[in-house]
């Protein structure tokens, strides 16, 4: 498991990006700070070519010439050259006084094999499908209500089900995003308290699997519609857990399994609009006994005006499913009316928060 910086270490570091960029904006003219605003998705498809291309793996075993680079990836050298180019300005990728192009840290995670890889993130964030759905995002602001299942005739699970090719695209690079959220998460919330935990809709348990590794005389229960075929049972041995984990087939609006003292959720109720939210949470307030745990793993908008992954998340979400990124007092409104009172949120070192109510 890749180690965890501290939580203060991030936000620091976090604050002092913020702080940076504010002062970037406050010495650049208006229209100028606009401007580079303006151009960052071509940041976004220059990641997106070089993630394809795979050129952080060509890297690999050392700096290289831009000619033998891109007769490695299939690239024209020039237009290769200009890419990393603008990517070098952004700290991803770098030319030596030699003029041999290199590795930095964060070019190095476009490698498909980094322990904490983002490469899939980027292909999925520069992909043609998830750019045309962007088209319809004017829409979305307009009435509110996603637009994706008006241009493509079905919602968006649908939709990913019927397009298997981009549907793989997509979960890769969820999963992406998913992998740098676990070992943070199990960092700062102590399940061992924890007799039994049950992980809704977690997929094929890869967070289940660090909470269980984090506490050692704690069970599982891993709930998911996919269950007999997403390869959990595999997964959950190949870490160690399987003995302590049991397997159970549900899907998201159907009664949850009963006798777990904890109860997680992880990016689930961010996926819907409010009253499905609530439904899905009302549903776990009945299989879970008084004094239980829910635990929301989400990222937690701040109140304020800071740069936050959330704020960012929400307006994907709108567009896509209808759902929303929420404040801490939004959480704290949601789970009331589902049964529960909220306890505390608890920071991670990733973008993503534990939210943690009691049944009541």
């Amino acid at each position: 498991m890749p180690a965890v910086p501290p939580p203060e270490v991030v936000r620091a570091a976090e604050k002092a990006r913020a702080d940076l960029q504010k002062q970037v904006r406050e010495l650049a003219p208006p229209p100028f700070a606009l401007l580079e605003l303006a151009m960052g998705s071509m940041v976004t498809q220059a990641l997106y070519a070089a993630a394809e291309l795979r050129v952080a793996e060509a890297l690999q075993a050392g700096p290289r010439p831009i000619e033998d680079l891109a007769a490695e990836v299939g690239a024209d050298a020039g237009a290769l050259g200009r890419v990393l180019r603008l990517l070098a300005s952004q700290g991803v990728f770098t030319r030596r006084d030699d003029g041999l192009w290199a590795l930095t840290p964060m070019a190095d995670a476009l490698r498909a094999d980094h322990p904490v890889t983002m490469r899939d993130l980027c292909v999925l964030m520069g992909h043609p499908t998830h750019w045309d759905d962007w088209n319809g995002f004017l829409d979305s602001v307009r009435t509110g209500e996603p637009s994706l299942p008006k241009r493509r005739g079905m919602g968006a699970f649908e939709y990913l089900m019927r397009n298997p090719e981009y549907g793989a695209v997509f979960i890769g690079g969820m999963g992406n995003m998913s992998s740098t959220e676990t070992a943070p998460v199990v960092a700062a919330y102590d399940f061992s308290q924890f007799g039994t935990v049950l992980d809704f809709c977690g997929a094929n348990g890869g967070l289940l699997a660090g909470i269980l590794n984090s506490a050692p005389d704690t069970k599982g229960i891993l709930s998911d519609p996919r269950i007999a075929a997403n390869g959990a049972a595999r997964f959950l041995a190949a870490q160690g857990v399987a003995d302590r984990v049991t397997l159970a087939d549900g899907d998201l609006f159907d009664p949850v399994p009963s006798g777990a003292d904890a109860y997680v959720l992880k990016h689930i109720v961010h996926d819907w609009p409010q009253e499905q939210a609530l439904q899905i949470l009302r549903n776990v307030r009945a299989a879970i006994k008084p004094g239980g745990k829910l635990l929301l793993v989400e990222m937690v908008v701040p109140e304020g005006d800071e740069p936050h992954s959330g704020k960012l998340v929400d307006l994907w979400l709108l567009l896509l499913v209808g759902g929303k990124e929420r404040t801490r007092s939004q959480y704290a409104e949601l789970v009331a009316q589902a049964g529960f009172k909220l306890e505390r949120v608890v920071e991670t070192a990733a973008a993503v928060s534990v939210v943690e109510a009691v049944a009541i």
